[in-house]
């Protein structure tokens, strides 16, 4: 009887943790990984049991200019399945408050890359800064704020070398200190190594 019990036991818990994973992955889910490390396709993965969703990419469109980024925009397209919607945009905030569907979002480092473009963090126009805040707490309000199961991907940028440059190393601690807050509101947070998924605390 205590063989049978315990056998009970341990799959009641395995049934219970899938249940919570499950309610998890209907919030705020953020994947974190390095290039290349698999982070897009668990997303997609994870997102694909919804029947319907919209599929945010807020990164610079593809252009003749840049065959490698066009491709692989290109590679993303092809593996999304036909009942996702697309909608190309920086505006993460209003996407996020007006969703009636699950949201896959990727991802933050391309969008954080627009953003400083956008604010004038590269040319360091005055006021940057500011703008940037401004642009990140109505992203941050909105994410926290939205009533539709949100995926979000994004790099984990500080296990590199301290980049060369200003500009890298802007990039690297503004996106960092995203991910940081985004994570802090988010009901599951997943770090992808290597192919494989690693829930963080």
């Amino acid at each position: 009887m205590t063989k049978l019990t315990h056998r009970l036991a341990k799959v009641l818990e395995t049934l219970a943790r899938a249940l919570r994973r499950y309610s998890r992955d209907d919030g705020k889910v953020l994947i974190l990984g390095g290039v290349r490390s698999g982070k897009s396709h668990h997303a997609e993965r994870l997102a694909s049991r919804h029947p319907h969703l919209t599929y945010v990419a807020p990164g610079l469109p593809p252009s003749a200019e840049d065959p490698e980024w066009a491709a692989r925009v290109a590679a993303h397209r092809a593996r999304r399945p036909g009942n996702w919607k697309t909608v190309e945009t920086t505006d993460l905030a209003t996407v996020l408050r007006t969703a009636t569907h699950p949201l896959l979002i990727d991802c933050l480092g391309t969008w954080i890359s627009r953003v400083l473009d956008e604010v004038g963090a590269w040319e360091q126009r005055k006021g940057w800064e500011r703008r940037l805040d401004d642009r990140l707490e109505d992203f941050l309000a909105a994410w926290a704020q939205a009533d539709v199961p949100v995926i979000a991907v994004s790099n984990e940028v500080g296990s590199g070398v301290v980049p060369a440059t200003v500009s890298g190393r802007v990039f690297r601690d503004v996106l960092g200190a995203l991910n940081n807050r985004v994570a802090a509101v988010s009901d599951r947070t997943v770090l992808v190594v290597a192919g494989r998924m690693l829930d963080l605390p």
